[in-house]
């Protein structure tokens, strides 16, 4: 059982793990969370499962999407990757100390070489059809219903509400700003197991191969290029 004395520890890093909250723009934070689904989403979605690449300055990271549990989530992190949005973008986050916690990256500004470090983590991926930002929804596929939620955390996450995508050593999830449905490009991938973040950011993946690299990463590295890989 977690001791008392390091809650606030992981409150305060819960809330470093949060995006600088910028002006929202978009449809899905103004959709009502019981009218969301694959059929009406303006973001592309994926019912399957996928493997991608991540070539790093480090090493190489095989990710395994998973479509079936996160549709939504899984289909807008697979479309940036085909756009070729995470190519040369900055792990801007590493947090290992005082205890391993999360690598974070994927801010399509990172990859700008004109935007000043101090800017990372700000940024989202920009629709150049709409000239706005593309944001999804916070998702949850939940035991034992298997039922997909949409657009809230899960406050106290238990047998009856508890994500089947939970957060452990390797799960990749989505990072996003105060608002729920405020994720866009930005996601981090958890060095240990945070059950603290389960009902509050949507796991859609994991780390299948190449952990020891995610290990590795250091504040500044990058991903080289992101690829989908034929299943």
């Amino acid at each position: 059982m977690m001791q008392s004395k390091s809650l606030p520890f992981n409150r305060v890093i819960c809330q470093a793990l949060l995006l600088v909250i910028l002006p929202l723009s978009g449809c899905a934070r103004d959709r009502h969370a019981s009218e969301i689904s694959c059929t009406n989403s303006p973001t592309p979605c994926f019912s399957g499962v996928a493997n991608v690449s991540l070539e790093t300055s480090r090493g190489n990271v095989l990710l395994r999407i998973d479509g079936v549990n996160a549709p939504i989530t899984a289909g807008n992190f697979l479309d940036l990757v085909r756009r070729g949005v995470y190519n040369n973008t900055v792990f801007h986050r590493v947090v290992k100390s005082p205890v391993p916690f999360v690598v974070q990256g994927g801010d399509p500004l990172s990859a700008d070489p004109k935007v000043p470090i101090s800017a990372y983590g700000t940024g989202q991926f920009i629709d150049a059809k709409t000239g706005e930002a593309r944001l999804i929804p916070l998702e949850f596929r939940v035991k034992p219903s298997k039922k997909l939620i949409y657009g809230h955390e899960i406050s106290t996450p238990g047998s009856s509400h508890k994500p089947l995508l939970a957060h452990d050593r390797g799960s990749v999830a989505m990072a996003r700003s105060a608002d729920p449905n405020s994720a866009s490009a930005q996601f981090y991938i958890a060095l240990e197991a945070l059950p603290e973040l389960d009902g509050h950011y949507a796991v859609f993946g994991r780390v299948v191969r190449g952990m020891e690299v995610v290990d590795g990463l250091q504040q500044g590295d990058r991903i080289v290029k992101a690829s989908l890989l034929p299943n």
